[in-house]
């Protein structure tokens, strides 16, 4: 099932666009409702004050009645629509409009003494309606609502106008914006698609927000790692075809030559010492890319236990101690602590240590030393350390970040010291992941290499050393309690 994707550049302008829109929506309802309240308000008082004042004006005449009279001429002059009415019920109008706001009702309150102050419909029309009673009868005032809210009126389609004006230029900006935002994000992903497609030449500029530019940087870094990463591959691969090669070249030519007759019958059985040399140097070159293909794979084998390191390390000196005494290397077991209980694999961890012996005594000339250490490491969390330290040549600084990938200081030393088949320091550094600990190397102080296997301490070991000292306790109590009467 294909899912649909939007680009993030639509999405961007889509969203700047429903905000807009909304902003300007919200915006003009209220500035529409605020504007036309304090129109209508402002209205409202403003023909309250007129009426007010024709009122005062009709009842300062000596009579009444043409008081009252002038005064609606004079606001038929000024625009103002009104009409009055006198005691004798005579309605006097400037307009129609006056004349039918002027309703029986609003006459009798007006005779009565009581103000008006309202809005009608009058045959369509809303107007706002003041009335004042006077001496002489009373007076109302109307005024068209659509004529006394005309500015606010023309107030808010100019607010309404600028609210749309925003609205485009929002929607322009986040285009802007949004292509600027996709376009490092699309160049990042067509240099992905180009490291997929095996180019290994891939840069991108690294620019835009922070979060943009820190991809673009991972992705160089990633494309710098996979560049570095396949030329040790294929260095690997060259220095695998070499090696296999040597033996396969020997026993072929060997066999050759017992083949067509051309070996003296006294140099059979050297010949076929060369041959089976040979081929155990072709069996162990096999078997270390066996290992480190299994080391490599989804589910190793890890069989993890409650297991003592100092004891292991004891079981390592009984046979490398003979070993290096064979060719003349001093070997040395310092356990720094009495036990050291971790839960792992003991199997693991000596086919590790056994792994970089090998390397030490390829390398280590006789009279010099071999060291083998166990100790505790105190720190949060606190591990268990087992150290391989040589008084052989060492490693420069060059070499230490490289020293676990396949055959690197087998290719940088071949000819020059004794090597092996340059899959032996990598088989470590796979046990050592695979084992949930860390492997590091190191300058010796003995002169040569120095290799720390790091494992964490593990809460399940101490609580079985604890109830191993516990169990022990346990019969002494029980012999005295039986022998009791």
């Amino acid at each position: 099932m294909t899912t649909v994707r939007g680009s993030l550049s639509r999405r961007i302008v889509l969203l700047a666009v429903g905000i807009a829109v909304l902003t300007a929506l919200l915006a003009g309802l209220l500035a529409v409702g605020l504007t036309r309240t304090s129109a209508d308000e402002s209205a409202r008082r403003t023909l309250s004050r007129i009426a007010d004042a024709s009122a005062e004006r009709a009842d300062s005449g000596v009579v009444a009645r043409a008081s009252q009279a002038k005064a609606v001429r004079t606001l038929g002059a000024l625009g103002v629509e009104s009409a009055s009415v006198g005691r004798g019920g005579a309605v006097t109008s400037t307009s129609a409009l006056a004349r039918d706001a002027l309703t029986p009702a609003r006459q009798r309150a007006l005779l009565a003494g009581r103000t008006i102050s309202t809005r009608d419909d009058l045959g369509g029309t809303l107007v706002l309606v003041e009335g004042r009673p006077t001496d002489a009868g009373g007076i109302i005032l109307v005024q068209r609502r659509s004529d006394a809210t005309a500015d606010s009126d023309r107030l808010v389609r100019r607010v309404l106008l600028a609210l749309a004006i925003a609205a485009v230029v929002a929607v322009v900006v986040s285009v802007a914006v949004a292509r600027r935002l996709s376009r490092p994000l699309r160049r990042t992903a067509d240099a992905a698609h180009a490291l997929a497609a095996g180019h290994r030449d891939v840069q991108v500029p690294v620019e835009g927000p922070d979060e943009v530019a820190e991809v673009a940087s991972a992705l160089n870094s990633l494309s710098s790692s996979l560049s570095r990463s396949e030329g040790r591959q294929r260095d690997f691969l060259l220095s695998v075809s070499h090696d296999l090669r040597t033996p396969l070249t020997g026993i072929s030519g060997y066999a050759e030559s017992l083949a067509s007759g051309v070996v003296p019958t006294e140099e059979t059985a050297r010949v076929g010492g060369v041959v089976l040399t040979e081929a155990k140097r072709l069996e162990r070159l096999v078997g270390d890319l066996l290992d480190l293909a299994r080391l490599g794979a989804d589910s190793p084998s890890v069989s993890p236990e409650r297991t003592d390191l100092v004891a292991l390390g004891r079981e390592v000196e009984s046979v490398w101690s003979r070993r290096c005494a064979a060719v003349g290397v001093a070997f040395t077991f310092v356990p720094a602590v009495a036990d050291a209980w971790a839960v792992t694999d003991p199997a693991r961890v000596r086919q590790l240590v056994d792994g970089l012996l090998e390397n030490a005594l390829r390398v280590t000339p006789s009279g010099r030393p071999i060291v083998v250490e166990v100790r505790r490491e105190a720190g949060t969390p606190s591990n268990f350390v087992v150290e391989v330290r040589d008084g052989g040549p060492g490693l420069t600084d060059d070499d230490l970040p490289v020293a676990f990938e396949p055959s690197v200081l087998h290719e940088r030393y071949r000819g020059i010291r004794p090597v092996g088949t340059g899959l032996g320091l990598a088989i470590v550094g796979r046990l050592a992941q695979l084992l949930g600990g860390t492997v590091e190397a190191g300058h010796a102080a003995e002169g040569g290499a120095r290799f720390t296997l790091r494992l964490p301490d593990h809460p399940a070991a101490r609580a079985g050393t604890d109830a191993t000292a516990r169990a022990a306790t346990t019969p002494t109590a029980t012999t005295r309690t039986a022998s009791t009467p």
